[in-house]
């Protein structure tokens, strides 16, 4: 996938004045919320989850290598195979060398960021094999060329007329807007690969250290036939998702879908532990774990460790406003909206993703909703301070906060020219009460007005508070 979060801005501009993204995004902010806000209303405990779920996902970080040799040892005794990858490339190589020992022409893939993130896709297609994408989302935006906008609706940004329009493209039949109909011919299509396929590839929203488990959290049965009918099943992962027991795995799992989707329950939670057994009637005869690491080692002990918590719920961008107004997209690589502005500097450097830590509000709605107290606009704040340090902030931003710190540091200054500042903004608001220009603040007046101020400043508003007793 091609890394375009340097071009952010443009691309947001651009998404701003898409009319049918901006109708599509209108089922982000006006489902998901609320759904979720409707779950969690139904479980009181559920705060008191979200604080064991942290805790738990902080041990594990502090014991990392200790949960994944214990998950190792329990997948090889159950006769499966564990591949280490510290980079993308690794990974690739690593999956590429199980397929051709199978000989495999044609792989199903159930829906997994991790192999977004290596480009599994393409490398696959360079080396002779089809890769099939089978979530239905997925395998809407394979056939357009696109990549996922979204971690657990990758096509959220296509309309019901969009998906029409693909099917009719690439089913030749004719065109229907019935969801039902649109089901049923992706249903028959890929029926046909998941029968031929000679392995299936499918991601991991947890691993279990005790038992060697993989568990794919899903609202199809696509994820099923991917792993059960190949002869090959690899999981492709990150190794941040080990948890110590199948109860800790039951605690996230409350919590998972409830922050995601507002369900009580996904549909399909699928554990897998090895291969076919002797007895079994159906299964894949080998089983493969690719642990991808990618940079996410070097976070243990850094600013940044409390990000390796996360889940991959979305709660985070389903609540953003920046995320709602621009979409998935925009932030130009694999993982978008609060999530991915800590987390896409980590992994392709902050010369290039430099951007995202600045689309934010620092509203603190991210933070609020994560299901387990990841302090997002913190980090934020942390990848805005090593911009900063290695003079990647724009000029002009710098010579700002160069100011604003000269009169911080002169308190009588900074009241002075606070005070002053404010009357202006008071005089060009007028009787209007509120200011559509202002000048060298133009990317924020461009797009809202700003309310004209109460004419006194927070100090002396205070003062006075002060002096009357209140």
């Amino acid at each position: 996938m091609q890394i375009r979060t340097p071009e952010f801005k443009e691309s947001a501009r651009i998404a701003l004045h898409d009319v049918g993204l901006q109708k599509a995004l209108g089922n982000v902010k006006n489902g998901f919320p609320g759904k979720r806000a409707a779950a969690m209303a139904r479980l009181p405990e559920f705060d008191a989850l979200r604080d064991q779920a942290r805790d738990v996902k902080n041990h594990v970080i502090a014991h990392l290598d200790l949960y994944l040799e214990q998950f190792e040892a329990k997948v090889l005794e159950n006769g499966g195979h564990v591949h280490w990858c510290r980079t993308s490339e690794d990974a690739r190589q690593t999956i590429l060398k199980i397929c051709r020992e199978q000989n495999a022409r044609t792989v199903t893939k159930g829906k997994s960021m991790v192999t977004e993130e290596i480009n599994l896709n393409e490398f696959l297609e360079q080396n002779g094999i089809q890769p099939i994408e089978t979530d239905l989302g997925e395998y809407i935006i394979q056939l357009r060329g696109e990549h996922p906008s979204h971690i657990i609706a990758p096509a959220i940004h296509l309309n019901l007329e969009d998906v029409a329009d693909t099917f009719h493209a690439h089913h030749h039949t004719p065109r229907s807007v019935d969801p039902k109909v649109l089901m049923q011919e992706a249903r028959e299509r890929l029926r046909e690969k998941f029968a031929a396929a000679d392995v299936g590839i499918t991601g991991a929203n947890f691993l279990v250290a005790e038992t060697g488990s993989s568990i794919i959290v899903t609202n199809e049965g696509n994820g099923d036939l991917t792993q059960i009918l190949p002869n090959t099943h690899i999981v492709v992962t990150s190794i941040e998702k080990v948890v110590p027991t199948l109860e800790d795995m039951t605690l996230f799992l409350r919590l998972l879908a409830r922050s995601a989707t507002g369900q009580e329950c996904s549909v399909y939670n699928t554990l897998s532990t090895g291969g076919r057994r002797p007895g079994d009637q159906d299964g894949p005869e080998n089983f493969h774990v690719v642990l991808v690491d990618n940079g996410r080692s070097d976070m243990v002990g850094n600013d940044f460790q409390d990000m390796l918590r996360c889940i991959r719920c979305a709660a985070c961008m389903n609540h953003c406003p920046v995320y709602g107004a621009v979409g998935g997209h925009s932030y130009g690589w694999v993982y978008p909206g609060p999530m991915g502005s800590v987390l896409t500097p980590q992994m392709i450097g902050i010369e290039q993703g430099a951007l995202l830590p600045n689309a934010s509000t620092f509203c603190g709605k991210c933070e609020s909703v994560c299901p387990v107290h990841i302090p997002l606009p913190k980090l934020m704040r942390h990848w805005r301070e090593k911009e900063f340090e290695k003079h990647l902030t724009p000029r002009t931003a710098r010579w700002g906060l160069g100011g604003w710190a000269f009169m911080a540091r002169r308190p009588a200054l900074y009241r002075k020219f606070s005070a002053l500042s404010n009357a202006a903004l008071r005089l060009m608001a007028g009787k209007k009460g509120y200011i559509r220009k202002i000048p060298m603040v133009g990317a924020w007046t461009d797009w809202r007005d700003m309310p004209a101020p109460s004419g006194k400043t927070f100090m002396q508003q205070w003062q006075e508070k002060q002096r009357s007793g209140h």
